[in-house]
């Protein structure tokens, strides 16, 4: 005999059977206990969700000699004939294919006969969306007043689509995804059954690949398992067979973006391709590591939310300090949008390379999450009145004359010993530092404040915006703090438009290295 898919072979045959539609099951069964059943039903939800088994389950339940608390007993004649396929009450129409009018001038000549055998006729009309507003109008009638041994049931996908005369006619039923944990639950049972040996860890990562999906997740379990034939099914050997990625591979990728280092970025890519991972995969899966980490960012407890262990959970909150929330948004945003084009195009590579080159170079996108840090710059401006130069345009000025050119930077009398050491190893402090932080402060040049402070000088309004958050500000105090034995303050300033640093500050580095000279 021929070898029958997984899916199909674990179809279920009674409600019992079905997982993660209890609201649903339980409904139907009511239903058939209490004699109250309806001429017509709505099934909609996503693929692979039982839409069509539930309906097969019910056909069989309503014919039922002997039905159970509600639900098929799989032994009568009437049961075993629907099962097979042969039973000519239950006739299943695929609507892609026959949605013309005739086809369902057809149905409406069949109702008429009373069933050869049984109490009901049951019509199932598959896809029922595609038909033409023709063959719907031909069904309105039918759908509304059937003969009463006759029953209805319309599965869809895409509910949206159906005119609402329809839908007034029936009783929907919303067939929800399926959890992660209950497709896991039943692919652990269906291998004990199939006595193949796998991981739990792998089943898991099949669940989720599967999207809600019980029979996408079969079908992908049953290729995993005709790769590795014989072998205990892994979740390395999951991954190689999907084209996945693991989530360090995600963690070091992150780490390379924001350290916008576009070689190694460029080289991981490339290391992935050789492996043969699927680059939508890739994308997909990175998209909701990304979103992972917005979630330990935003709140403390995500123990419920998220679907990882302990470990992972505990590194992935590490992972998250790496980031701003906002730079994460705009990440998942660029990801989500190169996840729907990549489905259509050809060069997924280059549409990938592309996308990390833009995050590695922030300054190449014009969206306006890219603008945020120049925005919050710019406000903090206006709310503290230092715009003080005169705008101007093709060289006119808008305040009258031209304004008197700024006073040299005057040499502080005397540094203090502190700001002297913070300076001299500044570079190194500044190695220290988060990644975001450490790759802004390699613009840095040093000068110093009236009061003593450390002025760490950026050449425009996004790097000062970014170093002077508040947050970065305390890091870069505290690994002061740390190197030097004492607190110094520190203050973020930024080049005016169209000057330059020597114009407004003194460069504290180039001073004490003359220092330094001298005295050898």
């Amino acid at each position: 005999m021929s070898y029958t898919a997984l899916y199909r072979k674990f179809r279920p045959a009674e409600f019992e059977d079905v997982k993660g539609q209890e609201h649903i099951v339980t409904t139907l069964k009511n239903q058939i206990k209490a004699g109250r059943i309806g001429h017509a039903y709505l099934f909609c939800g996503t693929r692979g969700t039982g839409k069509t088994t539930v309906a097969k389950i019910f056909a069989k339940a309503v014919n039922c000699e002997h039905p159970v608390d509600g639900s098929p007993c799989g032994e009568c004649a009437m049961c075993k004939s629907i099962a097979a396929g042969t039973s000519m009450n239950v006739i299943e129409i695929d609507a892609a294919s026959n949605n013309g009018v005739d086809n369902i001038r057809e149905i409406r000549e069949e109702v008429s006969y009373r069933p050869t055998e049984g109490r009901y006729k049951v019509y199932i009309i598959d896809e029922v969306h595609m038909l033409s507003s023709g063959a719907y109008n031909a069904l309105l009638k039918t759908l509304e007043e059937p003969p009463e041994y006759v029953i209805f049931i319309l599965a869809t996908t895409e509910v949206q689509k159906i005119p609402v005369t329809i839908l007034s006619r029936c009783q929907r039923y919303d067939f929800h995804r399926i959890t992660i944990d209950t497709i896991t639950a039943r692919l652990e049972e269906l291998m004990k059954q199939e006595q193949v040996d796998t991981e739990e860890r792998a089943l898991r990562y099949i669940a989720r690949a599967a999207d809600g999906s019980m029979r996408d997740a079969l079908s992908l379990l049953d290729q995993c398992i005709a790769f590795y034939l014989g072998q205990k099914l892994t979740y390395d050997r999951v991954l190689d067979v999907l084209g996945a990625v693991d989530a360090e591979v995600f963690s070091r990728l992150l780490r390379e973006i924001l350290d916008q280092n576009v070689g190694q970025v460029l080289r991981t890519v490339e290391e992935l391709v050789m492996q043969g991972r699927e680059l939508a995969q890739l994308t997909a899966d990175f998209t909701w590591y990304l979103r992972n980490l917005l979630l330990v960012q935003t709140s403390d407890n995500m123990e419920d939310v998220l679907d990882m262990s302990t470990e992972n959970l505990v590194r992935l909150k590490e992972e998250a300090q790496m980031t701003e929330p906002e730079i994460l948004l705009r990440y998942i945003r660029i990801f989500s949008e190169l996840n729907s084009r990549l489905r259509f195009s050809t060069q997924k590579r280059v549409l990938l390379e592309v996308t990390l080159i833009k995050l590695c170079r922030p300054q190449m996108e014009t969206e306006k999450d890219t603008l945020l840090d120049r925005i919050r710059a710019l406000e903090k401006k206006v709310e503290e009145g230092s715009f003080s130069q005169p705008v101007q345009e093709r060289g006119v000025y808008v305040n009258g004359d031209a304004p008197e050119p700024a006073p040299k930077p005057e040499l502080p009398r005397a540094l203090t010993e502190d700001v002297k050491q913070v300076v001299s190893q500044f570079r190194t402090i500044a190695r220290d530092a988060s990644g975001m932080l450490r790759n802004y402060l390699k613009q840095a040049k040093l000068s110093v404040g009236n009061q003593d402070q450390l002025l760490v000088v950026m050449p425009d309004e996004i790097s000062a915006g970014v170093v002077g958050r508040e947050s970065h500000r305390r890091e870069l105090e505290e690994l002061i703090e740390n190197k030097i034995g004492k607190k110094v303050p520190v203050e973020v300033r930024q080049v005016e438009e169209g000057r330059q640093f020597e114009d407004s500050f003194v460069d504290l580095e180039k001073l004490i290295h003359m220092d330094i000279t001298i005295e050898d």
